[in-house]
C-alpha cells in the first residue's frame, strides 16, 4: 500500500446555503468512488465564506445527507470562514507583485461602460470590466473600494506564456488543456466586506489541504483557467482536474439551489432510498423498476 504522502487526496466542497440535491450527490459519490478505487483520502470542506447565507443548520443538514448516502469523510472539516488569514496572505502576495488595484465602480457603471465598449461577458456571464479604475490610478481612503481587481495584463506577463492544466474528465486518460485566463478580464478577486472570493479561496484551500485531484462539475471548467493563473502567481501546486458531468433537471438545466431543485431530504421523505439514488446516478446496478429517472450531461 502507498504511504500517506503518496495517496491521492479528493475533496467534496459544498456551500452550506441550502439543502443538498442530486447534483451534490453525484459530485460527492464520484469523489468517494475515486478515492476508494485509488486508495485515496476523502476530505469534506465547507465553502461558507458568505456568512449572510451560509448557516450552521445547513452544514449539519449536509453532513446528515452525506451520511445517509453512505459516505464517510475524514473527521476534520475545513470551514473557509475559519481561515481568513490564509486568504489575506494570498492577497498580500498579489498586491506585493503589483497585480491588484482598487475598483470604486458601481455595478450599473460597469454594465454601461462595458456595453459601450463592446467588451462582451466573462465565462460566468458578467460584463467584462472596462478597466476604468486601472486607467484612473486613483487614490482613495482605505475601505472605500468596492473591490480589488486583478490586472490581467500584468498577471499574464508574469505567468508562463503557455499555461495548461491536466484534465481527466471522468476517466483516466490525461490530456493537456490550454488555459485561457484572459477570458475573465480584470476580474474582482476580493469584494468589500468579504474575506475572499471563491477563486482565491479554492486555490488556497486545495494547496493547504494537499488536494491532488480536484473533481468538480463541468460548470467550473472555464474557472480552472483562472485558477491555474492564480496558482502560478502564488506559487501553489496544481492538482489534477477531473470535471464531471452535471445532473440536469426536467427542463434540461443544471440542478441548483437557486432553481429550487428537489433536495435530497424531500426525496427521502417521499420514500426514495440511498440505494435508489446511487442506482439512478450510475453508482449501482439499475433495478427493474427504478424510482428515479436522472439525466446526466
Amino acid at each position: 500500500m502507498a504511504n500517506a504522502q503518496q495517496r491521492p487526496v479528493y475533496r467534496f466542497a459544498p456551500t452550506p446555503n441550502g439543502r443538498l440535491h442530486l447534483g451534490h450527490a453525484y459530485s460527492a459519490l464520484i469523489n468517494a468512488q475515486s478515492a476508494e478505487r485509488f486508495g485515496g483520502r476523502l476530505l469534506l470542506r465547507m465553502e461558507d465564506l458568505d456568512r449572510s447565507r451560509c448557516k450552521p443548520a445547513y452544514e449539519m443538514a449536509a453532513i446528515e445527507d452525506l451520511a445517509w448516502l453512505g459516505l464517510t469523510f475524514e473527521p476534520s472539516i475545513r470551514r473557509q470562514s475559519e481561515h481568513p488569514a490564509d486568504y489575506e496572505a494570498a492577497y498580500r502576495d498579489l498586491e506585493a507583485q503589483g497585480l491588484l488595484y482598487p475598483c470604486f465602480c458601481a455595478k450599473s457603471e460597469i454594465e454601461k461602460a462595458s456595453a459601450a465598449a463592446g467588451l462582451g461577458h466573462d465565462p460566468d456571464g458578467a460584463p467584462l470590466y472596462p478597466g476604468t479604475c486601472r486607467a484612473r490610478r486613483i487614490e482613495a481612503p482605505q475601505g472605500a473600494a468596492r473591490a480589488l481587481r486583478l490586472d490581467m495584463a500584468r498577471a499574464l506577463a508574469r505567468a508562463p506564456r503557455e499555461l495548461f492544466w491536466r484534465e481527466f474528465g471522468e476517466g483516466e486518460r490525461e490530456r493537456l488543456q490550454r488555459a485561457d485566463p484572459a477570458a475573465w478580464g480584470d476580474i474582482a478577486l476580493k469584494r468589500r466586506g468579504a474575506a475572499a472570493t471563491y477563486h482565491v479561496a479554492v486555490v488556497v484551500d486545495d494547496a493547504l489541504q494537499g488536494v491532488t485531484d480536484a473533481m468538480r462539475g463541468r460548470d467550473l471548467f472555464a474557472a480552472t483557467s483562472l485558477h491555474r493563473l492564480l496558482q502560478e502567481l502564488l506559487k501553489l501546486p496544481a492538482p489534477r482536474y477531473r470535471h464531471h458531468r452535471l445532473v440536469l433537471d426536467a427542463k434540461g438545466e443544471k440542478m441548483s439551489k437557486s432553481a429550487s431543485s428537489t433536495p435530497l431530504v424531500r426525496l427521502r421523505q417521499e420514500g426514495v432510498s440511498a440505494a435508489d439514488i446511487r442506482a439512478a446516478l450510475g453508482f449501482a446496478p439499475a433495478p427493474a423498476q427504478p424510482r428515479l429517472a436522472v439525466r446526466l450531461s
